[in-house]
C-alpha cells in the first residue's frame, strides 16, 4: 500500500471517532501540530486516542470528504471536510470543520502531522 492509499484508508475508517481503530494507524512517536480556530495545540499518540474517544462519545457517525490529496514520497497533503451525526440527532449530518493536513508516514504509520482547521 502506498503512503497516499494509507492516508485515504485512515480517513475512510472510523479512526476519528474510535480510538481502537485510530491506534492501528498511529506511529508510537506520532506528533500532530494543530492550528485551529481556537489556537495551537500539539497532540501525541495518547492525546490523539483520547480525542477519538471524546469524539466517539459525541458523534455516532463521522464522514470525511476529501477534496484534494497530493503525495510526494512519504509526505501526503490532504484537504477535507469533516461531517458528523450527533448522538442527539443521528439523522442529520452536519459539517463540523474544514481541514488541511500534511502527514509524514514512517514505518507505514502516521508519524508527523501539520494541520490547520476552521470550524464551519
Amino acid at each position: 500500500m502506498t503512503a497516499k492509499e494509507f492516508v485515504q484508508k485512515f480517513y475512510k475508517s472510523d479512526a476519528l471517532i474510535d480510538s481502537t481503530v485510530m491506534k492501528e494507524f498511529l506511529h508510537p512517536d506520532v506528533k500532530l501540530d494543530w492550528n485551529s480556530s481556537t489556537g495551537f495545540i500539539q497532540l501525541d499518540a495518547s492525546s490523539l486516542l483520547k480525542l477519538a474517544d471524546e469524539l466517539g462519545q459525541a458523534y455516532v457517525r463521522s464522514n470525511i470528504r476529501i477534496s484534494h490529496i497530493v503525495a510526494e514520497d512519504n509526505l501526503i497533503s490532504v484537504r477535507y471536510a469533516h461531517f458528523v451525526k450527533t448522538v442527539e440527532n443521528p439523522r442529520e449530518e452536519m459539517l463540523l470543520a474544514h481541514f488541511m493536513t500534511i502527514w509524514e508516514i514512517k514505518d507505514d504509520k502516521l508519524y508527523r502531522g501539520y494541520q490547520m482547521s476552521q470550524l464551519s
